[in-house]
């Protein structure tokens, strides 16, 4: 349970962000469009996390490797789970998206 918990928050197994990245992952960005046009990672994609459901569609490949991202990692976990539920395998919780965007080197 302990362990299910830290996952779905992020705080599992460390996670190579760059390489992930380098390998193709599509940074999800599930922040309002209004905080996204604010600020957000080069190249990311906003699906607000209260229309992912509906969204599902623009993520093509269930197998390709996603990081979800939001402004302090609660959206970006829901974000997970709902990705995880529709059948995507390799979900990762980046957390906020100024301290991914560090993490990545963007």
């Amino acid at each position: 349970m302990i362990n299910t918990l830290k996952n779905l928050f992020g705080f599992g197994p460390k996670v190579n962000y760059t390489d992930l990245v380098q390998q193709g992952a599509i940074i999800l960005d599930v922040r309002s469009k209004g905080q996204y046009a604010g600020g957000h990672i080069k190249g990311s994609l906003n699906i607000p996390v209260d229309t992912l459901s509906n969204n599902l569609s623009k993520l093509k490949d269930k197998n390709q490797s996603i990081i979800t991202s939001c402004a302090s990692g609660m959206r970006s976990a829901s974000a997970k789970s709902i990705l995880k539920s529709n059948g995507f395998t390799k979900v990762y919780n980046g957390g906020g998206w100024s301290s991914l965007q560090n993490k990545i080197g963007y």
